[in-house]
């Protein structure tokens, strides 16, 4: 297996750096603007990217990506072209092999400042809302509900996008309104929870549960479409639905490994990371695989290099 990617170095212009994806300006193909969205096999746990990488982590999320994109595209429009590989790679002017299968070409796009947050069960933030406020983003819940209980409905709750080192911030439904407006607003809400439907039921035809998710949207045109991931393991709480049972923590098909082993040390969870011993990086590994087997019912397809 190749050692994890952990930095880029293409001869574009590099836009943004994330924790985990590096994005590069295309030239545009007459129209409109492309960027290539490069997923390394960086892996942040507590907001702290690790200096260890995660095999095959970029490609995994990339290749999620696609499957979703390509089984949405009917639902909600979206900024996704493809995936840089060998059949493509002179097209788009990037024939480096070690970014083949974990670079997506984009349309550019006019990001939202919101992330569209579904949740179908109670768990994570939400549950620590629930257990503050009995709500969660200013939306009431019924009182007495168990840890990862499932929702009547799902429920949209946005929050509003940070710049490292700060935390996206939870927002109500009016406050969105207020940031984007409320035809955009009502846009997002709609579009997101359909997504969420779809990829929910989806997922239980495979036997998983998709707990909750976030989605990003930016304006193409002026239509609010679909960008970044979609629906994978980074943006999204995955459990195995035959050992789901409310009351306790689920297990879940993400870096649950890491962070179980990261709680385990006396670390105070500011920068620099610890190196993660091999056992973890491979277990990590390993559930990111088993992620893709189980949502797209095949296996994640050969390394380019």
């Amino acid at each position: 297996m190749a050692p994890p990617m952990l930095r880029t170095d293409l001869a574009l212009e590099k836009v943004h750096q994330g924790k985990v994806r590096d994005l590069y300006a295309l030239p545009s193909d007459g129209r409109g603007e492309r960027l290539l969205l490069v997923a390394t096999d960086r892996i942040s746990a507590f907001d702290v990217v690790l200096d260890s990488g995660i095999p095959r982590k970029g490609e995994v999320l990339t290749r999620i990506s696609e499957f979703w994109y390509r089984k949405t595209q009917d639902v909600v429009p979206n900024g996704f072209i493809a995936v840089l590989d060998g059949s493509n790679a002179k097209e788009f002017g990037v024939t480096d092999r070690r970014y083949f299968g974990r670079s997506m070409v984009m349309r550019r796009a006019e990001v939202l400042q919101a992330e569209c947050v579904v949740r179908g069960y109670l768990a994570g933030s939400g549950w620590k809302d629930y257990q503050r406020d009995m709500a969660i983003s200013g939306i009431p819940l019924p009182m007495g509900l168990p840890l990862a209980s499932r929702l009547d409905e799902p429920l949209f709750t946005p929050s509003r996008k940070a710049e490292p080192p700060e935390h996206d911030t939870p927002m109500t439904y009016a406050e969105l309104e207020a940031l984007v407006g409320e035809d955009m607003a009502n846009a997002l809400k709609v579009r997101s929870l359909a997504l969420y439907r779809f990829g929910a039921q989806a997922c239980r035809e495979r036997g998983i549960l998709m707990a909750d998710t976030k989605f990003e949207f930016g304006l193409i045109d002026g239509e609010p479409c679909l960008v970044d991931e979609v629906m994978t393991p980074d943006s999204s709480r995955f459990w195995p639905a035959d050992e789901y049972q409310p009351g306790r923590e689920q297990p879940s098909f993400d870096k649950q490994p890491l962070r179980d082993y990261l709680e385990a040390l006396d670390w105070d969870k500011s920068p620099p990371g610890p190196m993660l011993p091999a056992q973890i990086v491979q277990q990590t590994s390993e559930r990111y695989l088993e992620a893709y087997r189980r949502i797209t019912g095949e296996d994640l397809p050969p390394s380019a290099i």
